[in-house]
């Protein structure tokens, strides 16, 4: 018996066609169950995006699952505001908040008219890491080795080392600070070193950044994920949703504030992804009771929207 489902390309974190993250999104029945794991990971590789989002019904809200061509992830930023915008603009949904199941916790998603707002998981730090092993890191891209960057402005003494470590809003990354704008165009992976850096500290890649000089820009991008056959994304929410938290706990962000971050200017598709960070209550997230939250916002357009059908 043959299937169809409505399927579309979503340039998220785009204000144009053509920019930002390009992301599949396939609509299944209201009633509908997914489809094999195996199926879902070969139509990823059939679109040949980064992550397709698989979205269902589920009774006031919704659920989704990605797929990379590789396998599945437990979220996925753009591809999330891509889903909700494509049925947004297709006339599926109204504006106004959703709950969505993930394989990383239950969130929820603002629909605005100027875009789509969601949730993040609740921020996870893992290990900063050492001076020998966050040499090999930037060894990885071909840059100096170091410990980490220093940051002008902040810190009681007017200055802080920014370091590599893990953190997780959703997914794993290692946020690695680069010294300028400069020193980020000029790095270039070793795509099976990092792979393998990536498996040893059990993180879906590498997020790479530098403080921006730019006028409402907080710091600029890149990201890596060779374990995943991304070997460069040009826009990932939950990778800057992590930066977020781990400049929190620096002094640069200030809660409730909006921070903005520029991604994909090397791969020609630039991207702005916003973020804020809230908290219960209004109050200060240094209590310990307070519980953090960080959102991820941005806009969308389709680029692609057709019919898939499975014969089964």
């Amino acid at each position: 018996m043959a299937k169809k489902w409505s399927v579309y390309i979503a340039d998220a974190f785009a204000k144009e066609l053509y920019g930002g993250n390009q992301a599949g999104v396939v609509i299944l029945g209201e009633e509908e169950e997914f489809p094999q794991d195996s199926l879902m990971c070969r139509i990823a590789g059939e679109l040949r995006h980064s992550e397709t989002a698989f979205v269902k019904s589920k009774g006031m809200g919704f659920e989704i699952r990605y797929f990379t061509p590789a396998g599945e992830v437990d979220l996925c930023g753009h591809a999330t505001i891509g889903a909700f915008e494509v049925m947004k603009q297709e006339g599926m949904i109204e504006l106004g908040k959703f709950p969505l199941k993930t394989r990383a916790q239950e969130l929820f998603i603002d629909v605005e008219s100027q875009g789509v707002w969601m949730d993040m998981a609740s921020p996870r730090e893992g290990d900063t890491f050492s001076d020998q092993e966050a040499a090999k890191l930037y060894e990885a891209y071909g840059l100096a080795p170091r410990a980490g960057v220093d940051l002008k402005g902040y810190g009681p003494e007017g200055i802080c080392r920014l370091q590599p470590k893990i953190v997780s809003t959703g997914l794993s990354d290692i946020m690695l600070p680069v010294a300028d704008s400069g020193e980020l165009q000029r790095a270039v992976q070793d795509d099976s070193l990092v792979c393998a850096l990536s498996e040893q500290y059990q993180v879906v890649g590498v997020h790479m950044f530098c403080m921006s000089t730019r006028p409402g820009i907080l710091a600029e991008c890149r990201n890596f994920a060779p374990l995943y056959d991304i070997p460069e994304e040009s826009a990932t929410g939950t990778s800057n949703g992590a930066l977020t938290w781990y400049l929190y706990g620096y002094g640069a962000v200030e809660t409730g504030q909006e921070s903005v971050f520029l991604q994909g200017e090397t791969m020609g598709r630039p991207s702005c992804i916003k973020s804020r960070l809230l908290f219960s209550q209004g109050e200060s997230l240094r209590k310990e009771k307070e519980k953090p939250l960080v959102r991820i916002g941005g806009e969308a357009r389709i680029s692609l929207k057709g019919e898939l059908t499975y014969e089964e």
